[in-house]
């Protein structure tokens, strides 16, 4: 029997280990450091109800999500048809319709209000600048904003990069994140590219009915691979053709032999295993930056959000763009956003969620419960008018949880598995490699899972 042993639990780790377990003559273990797996799929109960306090959803036009889903036999759920907002001034405008900034509605554009009369021009006068042709790695601020214009980032670009990746327009990798906008950069305006786009009646997210914190039990009660919990791995070593991983605490360590190994753990953890099997990997690895978050999650009796227009179900919630100097970065009403949330909380309660953190802040992560409450109920009364005490609130913190997909990043990770992969037996996967969303997560899992049984 071959044993494959992951390391970390997270919703990569668990793919992995489900892959490779499911070969016959493969015997699949996972070694999660913490009491609970799933990473950044997790679920808490506010207010009686079970709601994600982590990832909330999954793009729905990647194909991994979806397939994993019908293999678990799981059907999936969509957002309603609320709409988002950007919180800019004094007001919740609409969001329009664009490829990550680029507009796909100018009409839609204009009336949002978002751009002054100059950025509205500095837009229409795209399609007359002469084609930008990346050679190179780029920042989204240098491409968007360089064609576009800077309102365009400021105002549409990092609010909506914030969402995703809590980082800045300027520091982020337009190859490693919008690829699409290399390629039309490359054919011509990306303007009128945007705007040709024909409009999609697929769903953009998807989610599971009581939570995307499902998943993880999902997956592991589907069999084919062990899981250990509080199995903190703190070295790995070659032995033989095989591998040794030290776990446990440094007054009694455990060995743990493996014919092969996935560390389906974040950059930093990753690095310092590699530090001496693959020191150029472990080197890179290093320096990929991480985003810390707060989700800050509310139930509200449903009579409080009496009067409150933006709070009436047709708003899904909003995204604050940093120039704005608020303290929250985005807002999520789940129960308009999910029916499922909607119907949990049984007419009596409804909830919804803040976030606050971005790359380069730490002031999230440093302040108290009571602060982040205090700043999140501030920023709603002012956003929404609502001004109410809260029936339960949790916090949850994401220390590191969100790798930066710096300019080079492509590069970057191609060094980082070639290092990595000449060593046999050996793979990495996860958020810091190929995308941070669920779909790109299982899909960076099951390329582990195909290069360990090859």
């Amino acid at each position: 029997m071959t044993r494959v042993v992951v390391v970390g639990g997270g919703i990569s780790g668990l793919v992995a280990a489900r892959a490779v377990g499911r070969r016959p003559g493969i015997e699949a273990l996972v070694l999660e450091g913490a009491s609970r797996t799933g990473g950044k799929l997790r679920r808490e109960t506010v207010a009686g109800v079970a709601v994600d306090v982590g990832a909330e959803a999954m793009l729905h036009r990647r194909p991994e999500g979806g397939a994993l889903a019908a293999e678990l036999g799981v059907p999936l759920v969509h957002p309603t048809g609320a709409t988002s907002r950007v919180w800019w001034g004094d007001e919740l405008r609409p969001l329009p319709r664009s490829l990550m900034g680029v507009p796909m509605d100018l009409s839609a554009l204009e009336s949002s209000g978002l751009l002054t009369p100059a950025g509205l021009a500095a837009v229409r006068a795209e399609p007359r600048l002469p084609t930008t042709t990346l050679d190179a790695d780029v920042s989204v601020a240098e491409l968007v904003g360089g064609r576009l214009g800077p309102e365009v980032v400021d105002r549409l670009v990092e609010p909506l990069l914030g969402g995703v990746y809590a980082g800045h327009a300027a520091e982020i990798s337009v190859r490693a994140a919008v690829p699409q906008l290399v390629a039309m950069a490359n054919r011509g305006s990306l303007l009128e590219q945007a705007l040709a786009l024909p409009t999609s009646t697929t769903p953009v997210f998807a989610g599971l009915e009581g939570g995307m914190g499902r998943l993880p039990a999902l997956i592991e009660e589907a069999g084919d691979f062990a899981v250990r919990r509080d199995a903190m791995v703190r070295g790995l070593r070659r032995s033989g053709s095989g591998y040794r991983l030290v776990v446990g605490s440094a007054d009694r360590p455990e060995e743990i032999a493996a014919d092969a190994v996935i560390l389906a753990v974040p950059a930093a953890p990753a690095a310092r295993l590699l530090g001496d099997l693959a020191p150029e990997a472990a080197r890179r690895l290093s320096g990929i930056d991480t985003a810390s978050v707060v989700v800050v999650t509310f139930a509200f009796r449903v009579a409080d959000l009496a009067g409150h227009p933006s709070l009436d179900g047709g708003v899904s919630g909003f995204l604050v763009p940093p120039s704005q100097g608020r303290r929250v970065k985005a807002a999520t009403f789940s129960f308009a956003k999910w029916a499922w949330v909607r119907a949990a909380g049984g007419g009596d309660v409804v909830h919804l969620r803040t976030s606050l953190g971005r790359h380069g802040e730490a002031t999230a992560l440093q302040a108290t419960d009571e602060e982040l409450v205090a700043w999140s109920l501030q920023d709603l009364a002012a956003a929404t008018g609502l001004v109410a005490e809260p029936v339960d609130v949790h916090v949850q913190r994401w220390g590191g949880a969100l790798p930066q997909y710096a300019v080079g990043h492509l590069e970057r990770v191609a060094a980082i598995r070639a290092d990595v992969g000449a060593i046999p037996g050996l793979a990495v996967c996860g958020a810091s490699y190929d995308g941070v969303g669920i779909p790109a997560c299982i899909g960076s899992a099951l390329r582990a899972a195909a290069d360990v049984l090859r």
